[in-house]
C-alpha cells in the first residue's frame, strides 16, 4: 500500500538520492576547466580532483561531498525528532529514516543520476552520514585514516583502513553510544562496498605501483 503517509517517508529518500547525486568533484573540475572524467583515476571523486586539478579544490570537493551525507541526515534526525507524527507511521519505521535517507544519499553519490549512474566511492558521504549519527565514532576513523595516509602517503589505504575499521567497531558495545541495528547493518555493508570500490586501489598497492601523495 503506497498511501500518503509512505509517501512522506518514500519522498525524504529520493531527496537523499538526489542530493547525493549531485557530482561536486564533475562541477569543480569544470569550473577549472578540468573533466575529471578524463584525466587521473577518471574518478569524480575528491581524490581524483585533488590530483588533477588542485590541492585546495580537492578538499573543497571532499567537503561538499561530505556535506551531502551530513545534511540531508541532519535533516532526517530533526524530523524524527521533533516531527514524529509528520509521517503517520509507526514509531519503529520512523526512527529508520535518518539511515535510509543516509544511505540514499551514498548510493546517489556512487550511482549519481546526473552522470549515468557513474559516480564517485562514497568516502566522504559516508562519512559524513556517521558523523550525523555517531560522531565520536567518525572521528577515530577521521583520525585512523588521517594517521595512515600521512605515514604510508596513500589515500586509498586510508579509506580502506578506515572503511574496515568502522565495519568491524559498528558491533562492538560500548557506554557512547548504541546504535540501532540497521546502522550497524548499514554501516557495515557501506564499509564492504567502500572496500569493493576500491579493488582497483588495493591490487595496485600489491603490486607497489598505487600513486602516492605528498
Amino acid at each position: 500500500m503506497f498511501d500518503s503517509f509512505s509517501c512522506k517517508f518514500f519522498l525524504f529518500i529520493l531527496a537523499g538520492y538526489l542530493i547525493g547525486g549531485i557530482p561536486f568533484g564533475y562541477l569543480i573540475g569544470k569550473m577549472r576547466g578540468v573533466d575529471v572524467r578524463t584525466v587521473g583515476s577518471k574518478n569524480i571523486g575528491a581524490t581524483n580532483v585533488y590530483r588533477t586539478v588542485g590541492h585546495k579544490w580537492g578538499f573543497l570537493a571532499f567537503f561538499c561531498d561530505f556535506l551531502k551525507g551530513l545534511l540531508p541526515t541532519i535533516a532526517a534526525l530533526v524530523m524524527v525528532g521533533q516531527h514524529p507524527a509528520f509521517f503517520e507511521m509507526p514509531d519503529q519505521i520512523v526512527m529508520e529514516l535518518p539511515v535510509a535517507v543516509g544511505l540514499a544519499c551514498v548510493i546517489g553519490h556512487t550511482l549519481t543520476p546526473y552522470m549515468k549512474f557513474k559516480g564517485g566511492k562514497g568516502v566522504a558521504t559516508a562519512f559524513g552520514m556517521l558523523v550525523a549519527q555517531i560522531p565520536w565514532l567518525a572521528l577515530i576513523a577521521f583520525a585512523l585514516f588521517v594517521v595512515t595516509v600521512w605515514l604510508s602517503h596513500y589515500i586509498s589505504l586510508g579509506s580502506i583502513l578506515a572503511s574496515a575499521f568502522l565495519a568491524v567497531v559498528i558491533w562492538i558495545p560500548t557506554p557512547l553510544a548504541a546504535p540501532t541495528l540497521s546502522l550497524r547493518i548499514v554501516m557495515s555493508l557501506l564499509g564492504i562496498f567502500v572496500i569493493y570500490k576500491h579493488r582497483s586501489n588495493i591490487g595496485r598497492l600489491v603490486k607497489g605501483c598505487e600513486n602516492k601523495i605528498y
